[in-house]
């Protein structure tokens, strides 16, 4: 496998669009050959429908399954494989707890207490299963900054309260929440938390254990690995005592005319031929993450929010969505610019080959909580460097004359 660098000379697409600055990170991330690398090794030299096979190549893929199970286990802390199943994103992931953990747990009348900042996946389902139960669902409010603080928490909660659900950097503020302390607030009020994930397991050390949540999910597109794969980890005890997500091959262990025993954990998640090459992926993400290393992932990371959020701060009519110091974006800078469309300003970009995202960035509730119908957003990576970000202020300054203000 190819020696790693962690810069722009690891990552094939640099080599195809040689002039692109891609600042759409938190949508996805590119990938590096080494990953690139160990996923073609798989479908070239183990690919096999893993699990039930006897024979050689069969045991060779599910070796490879079964040893990206636990190359995510530790990345992230868990207490054992039997936490870690794998799903297609981190929306399935979280579907799945709704639809599992929540239909066998929230009943008429019980409250399920979401942050207003979620994305959608981590709203949705839980809108979905209150109309389903007749439960009651209620939204934390962040301030303009985006912080949310315990005692608002702690005011919020109820002993009707089943679940909380809050991610742990938000997709549009950059905010890192203070996930244990929430947890014990939680766990005190007899309340579960779950917490989304996608946002903070590329860029910063996470530890389930240390963090004491429920549940958590990411996906691997957010983190240099193939789209198609995701994780939930869960506690084991929860786990144990929900029903399958999917039913159908793999995930059990005997099926009769009348009804059917399923498999142990984790396969009783995962129903039908599962993802290899993904997991493998994934798997091959986690140790180039490893090696770059999440000290040098920050730093990195944050010299780069630290240099766009000051030049930023010096355009007139720019505003920057969340805290006012680039400390708290964590590699996330949301804003507007005023008299102009959030998708024109994106169009100008486009047209100095810088990648941006423009819309409500699957974050509505949030938008409405602010005032703002949409916004425009860049976000980083460790292998982005300073020429990108001179590039994103160079083509920032000129969007207002471009469409047609005097400054």
């Amino acid at each position: 496998m190819s020696k790693i660098t962690g810069t722009k000379t690891d990552f094939p697409v640099f080599d195809v669009y040689r002039e692109l600055a891609y600042l759409d990170n938190s949508a996805t991330q590119q990938k590096p050959r080494q990953v690139l690398e160990r996923v073609e090794k798989y479908y070239r030299e183990e690919n096999a429908n893993p699990l039930r096979g006897l024979y050689d190549l069969s045991v060779k893929a599910t070796d490879a399954y079964e040893n990206a199970r636990v190359t995510v286990q530790k990345f992230i802390g868990a207490a054992s494989r039997r936490e870690i199943i794998f799903t297609r994103n981190a929306s399935e992931s979280l579907n799945l707890i709704a639809y599992s953990w929540g239909r066998a747990n929230i009943g008429e009348g019980d409250e399920i207490l979401v942050a207003i900042s979620e994305h959608h996946s981590d709203l949705l389902p839980w809108q979905l299963l209150a109309k389903e139960k007749g439960a009651v669902l209620k939204y934390l409010d962040c301030d303009i900054s985006g912080e949310y603080t315990p005692e608002s928490l702690k005011a919020a909660l109820t002993p009707r309260t089943k679940v909380f659900a809050i991610a742990q950097i938000s997709n549009v503020f950059g905010r890192l929440n203070p996930i244990k302390e929430f947890a014990a607030i939680c766990h005190e009020n007899g309340t579960i938390i779950v917490c989304d994930g996608a946002q903070s397991v590329p860029h910063v050390p996470v530890d389930v254990r240390d963090l004491d949540v429920d549940f958590l999910s990411f996906s691997g597109h957010k983190m240099l690995a193939p789209m198609g794969i995701g994780v939930l980890y869960g506690r084991e005890q929860l786990l144990e005592k929900m029903p399958p997500f999917l039913s159908g091959g793999e995930m059990i262990e005997y099926v009769t005319r009348e009804g059917a025993t399923y498999a142990e954990l984790p396969h009783k998640f995962e129903a039908g031929t599962v993802n290899v090459g993904g997991a493998v992926g994934l798997a091959a993400a986690i140790e180039y993450i490893s090696e770059v290393g999440f000290d040098s992932i920050e730093q990195r990371e944050n010299e780069l929010t630290e240099l766009a959020f000051a030049e930023m701060k010096k355009i007139p009519h720019v505003n920057i969505l969340g805290a006012d110091n680039a400390a708290d974006h964590h590699g996330i800078l949301t804003f507007t610019i005023d008299g102009v469309h959030p998708h024109d300003v994106a169009a100008v970009f486009d047209s100095e080959n810088i990648a941006i995202r423009a819309g409500h960035h699957c974050a509505q509730p949030l938008h409405q909580h602010l005032g703002v119908q949409s916004t425009t957003r860049m976000s980083l990576a460790f292998y982005n460097d300073e020429q990108d970000i001179k590039r994103f202020i160079a083509a920032l300054k000129t969007v207002r004359r471009r469409m047609g203000y005097d400054e």
